[in-house]
């Protein structure tokens, strides 16, 4: 078997490239619709009539570990580590936690600051490892 993104051998039956990190997607078969076998490149399913929408690659962007770590330090209370990873609906809590300090009298923008700053120690200790998309951090 080998990975679609760089065409490197890997292990059968592997999730992801031990070379890119590009997550293994296997080509699908089988229509999401009826559960009729189906050909490759085929748009409509020949037994239900069902429209297969055809999966779309997008492009690899891998995002810097330090890049994700120095956001965490710096705007880590707004959440900026988090939209840069991917992570919108983390991203939104900790804005809304930091601005609802106004009325906390700054208890839940400490909590935020906090939690960025957590959220960068577990990406420089390689707890967190992947971006939203489930790619690698480089």
């Amino acid at each position: 078997m080998y990975c679609p993104n760089c065409g490197k051998e890997i292990k059968e039956g592997s999730q992801f490239c031990s070379f890119c990190g590009s997550k293994i997607v296997l080509p699908r078969n089988h229509c999401p619709n009826c559960g009729a076998e189906i050909e490759g490149n085929m748009e409509t399913c020949l037994t239900c009539g069902y429209h297969i929408i055809p999966e779309r690659n997008k492009p690899i962007v891998y995002k810097s570990k330090v890049v994700a770590i120095l956001l965490g330090i710096i705007l880590g209370g707004l959440g900026v580590h988090n939209f840069y990873l991917g992570y919108s609906s983390k991203g939104f809590i900790q804005i809304v936690l930091f601005f609802m300090g106004i009325l906390t009298f700054g208890l839940t923008t400490f909590v935020s600051v906090v939690w960025g700053i957590i959220d960068a120690l577990l990406i420089l200790t390689g707890s967190i490892e992947r971006d939203g998309d489930d790619n690698l951090l480089q």
